[in-house]
């Protein structure tokens, strides 16, 4: 139907004040927005790359990890959020380069911007683009150097790719320490066919603020810090030898009844009875405890102050409110079976190791298994003077063990130092 005038209505749809650019002048602006990103994180490049420090309502973070900067800047602009975006998958994918991903799509763009203002179509671009980087993978597959890591030069290259991945960071002067660490960590996980698969569950990263740096080390095992404890924790034993594990999901806690819930008595004798019922249940549930022949009780959920002393009367060690982390690293590393109820618990379920000790690391005090059956997992304790080095040597620590599972995985390498990159480009130069 015709509006008055004869012209038609206009038809929305898109809500009012939303940006419709388009064009070239939409390119150029995203291609720009790009740049600005890429110059934020240039300077953080290589050995002799700069840390920055980002601070937000949160607090304070010095890194020069690509990924952690990027994600710090809280990018508006759609088109340079992309950049974030590749960012991000390389952090999750490989580990390091972070940086490197976004510079080498910015320095693309860059080079397009000329195209792009003399009318080149967007897909006559593109096209060329992913031809170039179908060639540019080809060659840098034929450039790569395969090793064995059953030998001692395979052990030695995937050394030199974890000092590689930690020169340029700020912990760049300890690979000496940390890269044999790093490797002997990955390579536990090799074992297992799925153990590479699962990195961030298998290896555990535990920051202690204090001491030196050099005071770092691994532990073949599981070590986490000593959890929230009750009366009655000082006469526990805190160390044995062959322990049998009990890992629970179960509050061990005298609870009162839930509010509003009503119990209607004829006499008062029978208060008592409500009273030892609950009593009793709290009892039934710490016998079956002991009853199963377990030496170490943990549990994600709080074990109060009555359950302590019942289980340090008789020998036994136990810790609640254990991080569901914490707690499965155990349950894969000793073989024990996490239960949801201290009904029906026998031997099966229990999980062991060789040693099991409570000991004192700077400030805190340590919950070390050692010795486990399972011995994929590992646990990287990590010190240093401040709480943002330790931050940032975690996050080194993270990119290189990334860098080795995907060098065990691949089995190949190839030059760094930006030789692989020059290479590259002479190749396509050439072609």
């Amino acid at each position: 139907m015709m509006g008055p005038m004869g012209m038609r209505p206009g038809i929305i749809l898109l809500r009012e004040g939303t940006d419709t650019s388009q064009g070239k002048a939409q390119l150029i602006s995203n291609i720009n927005a790009c740049q600005a990103v890429a110059d934020a994180v240039r300077t953080t490049l290589g050995p002799r790359g700069m840390d920055k420090l980002v601070a937000n309502g949160r607090g304070v973070t010095i890194s020069n990890d690509g990924a952690t900067i990027m994600k710090l800047l809280e990018v508006e602009h759609p088109a340079a959020k992309t950049l974030v975006d590749i960012s991000m998958s390389q952090d999750a994918e490989v580990g390091d380069g972070t940086t490197s991903v976004v510079l080498l799509a910015v320095e693309i763009l860059k080079q397009m911007k000329p195209f792009v203002e003399e009318g080149v179509h967007p897909q006559i671009i593109i096209r060329n683009i992913r031809s170039a980087a179908t060639i540019a993978v080809k060659k840098v597959r034929d450039l790569a150097v395969f090793f064995d890591i059953s030998t001692p030069e395979g052990e030695d290259m995937l050394l030199k790719t974890a000092s590689t991945a930690l020169n340029s960071k700020l912990i760049a002067s300890h690979q000496d320490l940390f890269a044999p660490m790093i490797v002997d960590a990955v390579k536990s996980l090799s074992a297992d066919v799925d153990g590479l698969d699962d990195l961030r569950g298998m290896i555990g990263i535990k920051k202690i603020p204090g001491g030196d740096v050099r005071q770092s080390f691994l532990v073949k095992g599981v070590a986490f810090k000593k959890t929230f404890s009750y009366a009655g924790f000082e006469q526990m034993t805190k160390q044995f030898a062959d322990p049998k594990i009990l890992l629970l999901n179960v509050e061990l806690e005298l609870k009162n009844e839930k509010e509003n819930a009503e119990v209607r008595i004829e006499d008062p004798s029978q208060y008592q009875s409500i009273v030892d019922a609950e009593w009793q249940v709290i009892y039934d549930k710490l016998d079956s405890c002991v009853d199963c022949g377990a030496n170490i009780v943990l549990s994600k959920l709080p074990i109060g102050d009555l359950a302590t002393q019942y289980f340090a009367d008789r020998g036994l060690f136990c810790a609640g409110r254990v991080e569901d982390g914490d707690l499965k690293r155990v349950a894969k590393a000793t073989g024990a079976t996490i239960q949801t109820s201290t009904n029906g618990i026998f031997e099966g379920v229990l999980g062991t190791c060789v040693k099991f000790e409570e000991k004192q690391v700077g400030d805190e005090r340590f919950n070390l298994f050692t010795g486990c059956p399972n011995d994929l997992t590992s646990t990287m304790v990590l010190r240093g003077g401040s709480e943002q080095f330790i931050a940032e040597s975690e996050r080194s620590i993270h990119d290189a063990l990334m860098v080795v599972k995907r060098s065990l995985k691949s089995r190949s390498v190839v030059a760094g130092g930006g030789a692989v990159e020059l290479e590259g480009a002479k190749h396509l130069r050439e072609h």
